[in-house]
């Protein structure tokens, strides 16, 4: 019984310094911080989103433009 009173006790504890830490951080408007945090978030996603696609793109049209290169312009391997 002490055991259980014990863990409960250290448990309470532990959650009351959290919240006393997310509230030293974080203030009172931790909701809106959440959320500005959350737009910094989608628009770094989106910007990596369009470099990634610009650089399929990107590879994309240089094996294009070196697959329609004539034959002839490559060096022949003398054996």
């Amino acid at each position: 019984m002490a055991r259980e009173y014990d863990t409960q006790l250290l448990e309470s504890v532990a959650v009351r310094r959290t919240r006393l830490r997310e509230s030293m951080l974080w203030g009172w408007d931790r909701r809106m911080r959440t959320c500005s945090d959350n737009l910094k978030t989608l628009g770094i996603s989106v910007v990596l989103a369009a470099v990634a696609c610009a650089g399929c793109v990107g590879w994309s049209y240089l094996q294009e433009v070196l697959d329609e290169r004539p034959a002839s312009s490559t060096p022949a391997v003398r054996r």
